[in-house]
């Protein structure tokens, strides 16, 4: 017969799980709450564990927010993608909001960067082509006025 080893499931055990978790980056609760429940943990000791590393200021929605908010921003992603996966990952909409401000003047050059980066500099010769990149930049999580503003004639400053 097969030994199979169930997790031990003492508190101190749920905790160093937790920490180990929260050392290799920022996780949101819910997360951090799925990832021991799926180690075994039972669900009110990790809700007790939670609530400790909240109050120690360990475990932060908010810092991680930030921290998710700044990774996917540098990778091109624009805010709405950025909310709606923040929203995936149990983040309050105040937090979100507060992380994401959608009307920052940097999601345009943003945008602009993007599209570049994936399609060249040239702007679409014909509205197939303009209509694949503005696909591509709403997938990417661009809003109507960030799509209109990459594809404005570019200007070459002396």
């Amino acid at each position: 017969m097969d030994n199979l080893e169930l997790p031990d499931t003492s508190p101190r055990d749920a905790r160093l799980a937790a920490m180990r978790l929260l050392t290799r980056r920022e996780h949101s609760c819910q997360e951090l709450q799925q990832k021991l429940k799926h180690k075994g943990f039972d669900e009110s000791l990790v809700h007790q564990i939670l609530e400790d590393l909240e109050r120690q200021g360990l475990l932060s929605d908010e810092r991680f927010a930030e921290s998710y908010f700044r990774f996917r921003r540098s990778k091109g992603y624009g805010p709405i993608r950025l909310q709606q996966e923040l929203r995936q990952r149990g983040i309050s909409d105040e937090i979100i909001a507060a992380t994401v401000i959608e009307d920052d003047s940097e999601w345009f050059d943003l945008a602009c960067k993007v599209r570049e980066k994936r399609f060249g500099q040239a702007l679409p010769e014909n509205i197939t082509d303009r209509a694949k990149q503005q696909r591509f930049l709403q997938y990417r999580g661009f809003n109507h006025q960030q799509l209109k503003h990459a594809f404005k004639e570019i200007q070459v400053t002396y």
